[in-house]
């Protein structure tokens, strides 16, 4: 299905297009923040709010199926009953159907480097090269510089799906909303005023978001799991569960359907040719400590629910008995805001979410590199887990969802701020609650949206019209 972008998000970048001349680094806050001002004109913040499915919307069933073209087919049953538990699954693996819905929704035509999938169980804790454990944007697959709208859009239904399956009062799924709302624009508009390098080396760690849990059960709770996540290792915790011996050397065990060797993993100069394409991308420190490890096996690994039958792989790599180096590589396909923002400057997809990782979080994996298969698939690497901290959504209840709000908010704030322009942003957004509650609202509405497309889903599957495979809860 051939798109493009919505009339009133071309006309709006075309009118932004003409001002980019004068909005440069050089111009100074104050003009900047008067220019993000201005674009209240062409666009309310108020009209925000609306969300109504157009007549010629798209079959969000079709958009699902369409979703899966180039993906792995045995896999697709799979990635179908992950989608059907209930419509925040189905959200999380939808990401294809919001680009298509907020491609029509209004937009100041203010361009950031977008997430493109900025639900909040994509925010996570990892640890940085120098150790430290940062809150910040975690899955970068569909990322492209886009509209700043879209990723806070994302971002707040997220939060009312979130809530309604957890079974919080709709009242509480608003107020989570207006907190997530609310922390976006206030620390824009702290960001707006920092010196650009303060900007660049500022990160959400610990000791700045520890203080603002004002709740002590909750603080001592935090404090506890990072403790344990910096206490494990990837010897001593991930590599027994994932590795066993075989013919006297470490293989990546078979966990079917979500760990196996495919035929084409087992052919061992393609992967060493994957390998190193990837090796080249790294910087040269880094890729000489790669090379202290020499590449054992690899085996497809389903992960989440949108990445559900793309190509993602782990690889095992050893420096020594007890020494292991785990890599997560995945499938970098072209992203879901593509149709709508354009296409990517980058002719590796891999190399479009590495870079855009490196824009979006303050600190990246030192392993982060692209490469590309024989088949003509494009990847990105990463390790597949150094102190990496997956928060808990689905048990939080109301104090703890609306902390989570205010942190998703200022870190999303803090991604936008760092390859956008914060003045700009923060002038539109302004002082007052209005872009606030028109998130809100959107957000509610949006959600009720979400609700009906999981239902077509759902009545898809029992007819019989897609097969799903619905794993056993753990």
């Amino acid at each position: 299905m051939k798109r493009g972008p919505s009339k009133s998000v071309e006309g709006l970048e075309q009118a932004y297009a003409a001002q980019l001349e004068a909005l440069t680094p050089h111009r100074s806050r104050t003009e900047r923040y008067a220019m993000g001002k201005s674009l209240r004109e062409a666009c309310p913040r108020t009209s925000h709010a609306a969300w109504k499915a157009p007549a010629d919307r798209p079959d969000p069933v079709h958009l699902v199926l369409e979703a899966n073209t180039g993906r792995i087919p045995e896999l697709l049953p799979l990635r179908h009953g992950r989608m059907v538990r209930s419509p925040f699954t189905f959200y999380r693996g939808a990401a294809l159907n919001m680009a298509v819905d907020l491609a029509a929704t209004p937009a100041t035509g203010v361009r950031v480097q977008c997430g493109g999938d900025a639900h909040l169980v994509n925010f996570r804790g990892f640890s940085t090269p120098e150790r430290r454990v940062i809150l910040a944007l975690n899955d970068l697959d569909e990322t492209l510089p886009a509209p700043w709208e879209w990723d806070v859009k994302r971002l707040g239904a997220s939060f009312v799906i979130a809530c309604r399956d957890n079974g919080l009062g709709e009242s509480t799924a608003k107020d989570v909303v207006l907190t997530c709302a609310r922390a976006y624009r206030e620390r824009m508009a702290e960001f707006s005023e920092m010196k650009a390098l303060d900007l660049w080396y500022y990160a959400l760690d610990a000791e700045k978001l520890f203080p603002t849990i004002k709740d002590p059960r909750i603080r001592r709770r935090a404090i506890k799991r990072l403790e344990k996540e910096r206490g494990r290792s990837v010897a001593e915790d991930l590599f027994p569960k994932l590795v066993q011996e075989s013919g006297g050397r470490p293989v990546i065990k078979d966990q079917r359907p979500t760990i196996y060797h495919p035929p084409y993993v087992k052919s061992l100069p393609k992967i060493k040719e994957v390998y190193a394409g990837y090796r080249e991308t790294l910087a040269p420190a880094h890729r000489k400590l790669l090379d202290r490890y020499a590449f054992k096996d690899a085996a497809i690994k389903v992960v989440g629910v949108g990445s559900v039958g793309t190509a993602c792989m782990v690889a095992l790599l050893m420096a020594g008995e007890g020494d292991p180096l785990v890599l997560q590589v995945k499938e970098a396909r072209a992203s879901v805001l593509e149709a709508y923002a354009g296409k990517s400057v980058y002719p590796n997809h891999g190399q479009r979410v590495v870079n855009g990782i490196r824009l979006v979080q303050p600190a990246s994996d030192i392993f982060l590199g692209w490469t590309a298969g024989a088949s003509g698939r494009h990847y990105y690497v990463r390790q597949l887990r150094d102190v990496k901290i997956i928060f808990a959504v689905e048990t939080y209840r109301k104090a703890e969802m609306t902390l989570f709000a205010q942190m998703c908010g200022w870190s999303l704030a803090l991604s936008h701020a760092r390859s956008g322009d914060p003045a700009v942003i923060s002038g539109y957004l302004g002082k007052s609650d209005a872009f606030d509650k028109a998130l809100a609202a959107f957000s509610v509405a949006y959600a009720d949206q979400t609700e009906k497309d999981h239902a077509a889903l759902k009545r898809a599957v029992r007819d019989g019209k897609i097969k799903a495979f619905v794993e056993e809860p753990k």
